[in-house]
């Protein structure tokens, strides 16, 4: 199964914000769309970085509550690990579980074109997983 398939499943809309935006109103937007990551786009709505409700508690943690009142782009994580919509979902769930990263943007000629998380590739495992079962339970039943 490819990120391509995935995508098709769960839709390819990306919630994002700005980076110059206060980590206030990415708190009030995670909220929002009910998810723990927004893509971080620049000016000209390129991906700048990606940020995470676990980014805004170490800062918070490490430098306090005025944290919140500052941009998002002093929080964020600039270094994004991207996808395409080829690669395969067994590769991205390797990789997401030894880079310990929860989020993934995906990108097609550079372009956003959605996000997948780990709840999403291991979703697609177990159904691929059950989808195996079914056909070796058919393939045994049929002697």
């Amino acid at each position: 199964m490819r990120i391509a398939d995935v995508l098709r499943g769960k839709g390819s809309a990306v919630a994002t914000i700005q980076q110059q935006r206060s980590v206030t109103a990415l708190l009030a937007a995670l909220a929002e769309h009910n998810v723990g990551a927004l893509v971080v786009v620049d000016g000209e709505g390129g991906l700048a970085g990606i940020v995470s409700e676990r980014d805004v508690v170490r800062r918070v943690n490490e430098h306090g509550a005025g944290v919140l009142d500052g941009p998002v782009s002093a929080i964020m994580t600039s270094k994004v690990f991207t996808c395409g919509p080829e690669e395969s979902v067994d590769t991205l769930t390797v990789q997401m579980t030894e880079r310990r990263i929860r989020h993934v943007p995906v990108l097609s000629d550079g372009v956003l074109v959605g996000i997948v998380s780990i709840g999403d590739v291991v979703k697609s495992r177990i159904s691929q997983l059950e989808e195996h079962g079914e056909q070796l339970q058919a393939y045994i039943s049929q002697g």
